[in-house]
């Protein structure tokens, strides 16, 4: 398995805002954890079609995301892949948002068990 063109693949899909494409990247039993929540973990989505939901959150957050400046780093024997980027895009209430993040993907079987996203937090 190439898990940095997975890692490209997956970033140019987020980029298209292409949920659909996103998705077929996921296996059926994976798991989402957005930074963003009530628990120390941020918010968590398990199962796809809750991890779908999840992910619906942010395009419907910035409709106009992108996820820039990215690079991917690749721990094969771990099936680990870890996407650093900036993500620029606007709020619905016109609020520009950029941020350094990265996520942490975990694969199975060639497919993403496991996605912890991390944002900077801009004050």
């Amino acid at each position: 398995m190439d898990i940095r063109s997975k890692l490209t693949a997956l970033c140019d899909a987020f980029n298209a805002h292409d949920l659909d494409q996103v998705m077929s990247f996921f296996a059926a039993d994976c798991a989402l954890e957005m930074p963003r929540g009530s628990k120390p973990w941020g918010a968590r989505f398990v199962g796809k079609s809750n991890v779908r939901e999840g992910l619906a959150t942010r395009f419907a957050g910035l409709p106009d995301v992108h996820y820039g400046d990215a690079e991917h780093f690749v721990d094969a024997a771990a099936n680990t892949g870890i996407s650093k980027w900036t993500l620029t895009g606007t709020t619905p209430e016109g609020k520009k948002v950029e941020v350094r993040g990265c996520d942490f993907y975990t694969f199975r079987d060639g497919a993403v068990i496991r996605k912890d996203s991390y944002w900077k937090i801009v004050e």
